[in-house]
């Protein structure tokens, strides 16, 4: 059991299920824009991801006591070296005029974790901007990049499922917010550190209606990935309703953040019982 528990924990703590929910989200919508781009750029969101997110969370932390870095940590240092790796591998079979696109995304993933301003600070430390810059890099990571990977037309729908990413990530977000209040600095000035943590949740509610309405406007739809949205932003609504401060462990961390990849098993098994 303790095993169990041990890979569990690694499987959380080294951004794979982050990496999944990544993945998971962009199939979404490769899938609701019919586009195929392939198991490579895929592959490349999957390892990207990780790559990404561990060099945010652990860059510093390693930097600073690299000499006496737990066992655990260490292994997921060599994990993140290992998809870093496997990255690049990827990255060399792309055309260049697909690195130019990714620059965006790149640049926000370094300021956001590099102390690249004034202070020696960076772009997580200005007060209530880090969730918008996430949400900005998820649905740019699964709405833009697979657009313009296939160099497909940008047109009303596109604009439309980015704006409901973006949305969504920052609902989905909230219940992290809440977990951390107790945590954070309040130099940081989260958003239930602003509005208190009843408000935070109605500011989360209110994004996922604007995603609802969003739904009603786009022009070229499969009615079964619309029934599956309002499925999902309800259970995010609930997950957002029933967040707590002294939330169970993988209440945020597994189980909220596991959404997106039910998201796109709903997207599988409906798609199967056209409506």
């Amino acid at each position: 059991m303790k095993l169990v528990r041990g890979l569990f924990d690694f499987y959380i703590n080294s951004s794979m299920h982050v990496a999944f929910a990544v993945l998971c989200l962009s199939l979404v919508t490769q899938n609701e824009l019919h586009l195929e781009v392939g198991f490579l750029f895929n592959c490349f969101l999957f390892f990207g991801t990780i790559t990404g997110y561990n060099f945010v969370k652990y860059a510093s932390l390693a930097g600073l006591h690299h000499r006496n870095l737990t066992d655990k940590l260490k292994i997921i240092q060599a994990f993140s070296f290992l998809c870093f790796l496997i990255l690049l591998i990827i990255l060399f079979q792309f055309e260049f005029q697909f690195y130019i696109y990714c620059i965006p995304l790149v640049l926000l993933t370094l300021f956001y974790a590099l102390p690249v301003m004034p202070q020696k600070r960076n772009l997580r430390h200005i007060p209530t901007l880090k969730i918008f810059i996430i949400a900005a890099v998820w649905s740019g990571v699964t709405t833009y990049l697979p657009v313009v990977y296939k160099e497909a037309i940008w047109d009303w729908d596109v604009t439309l499922i980015l704006v409901q990413r973006f949305l969504f990530v920052l609902a989905l977000i909230i219940p992290f917010e809440i977990r951390d209040v107790k945590y954070d600095s309040e130099l940081l000035g989260t958003l239930p550190q602003l509005l208190g943590i009843k408000k935070t949740k109605l500011f989360g509610l209110a994004l996922l209606a604007i995603c609802v309405t969003l739904e009603f406007f786009k022009v070229s739809i499969t009615p079964y990935s619309s029934v599956v949205h309002y499925l999902i932003i309800g259970l995010t609504g609930l997950a957002i309703l029933r967040a707590l401060k002294n939330q169970s462990t993988y209440y945020a961390s597994f189980f909220v953040e596991g959404i997106p990849i039910l998201w796109y098993l709903f997207v599988l098994i409906f798609s199967q019982f056209p409506i």
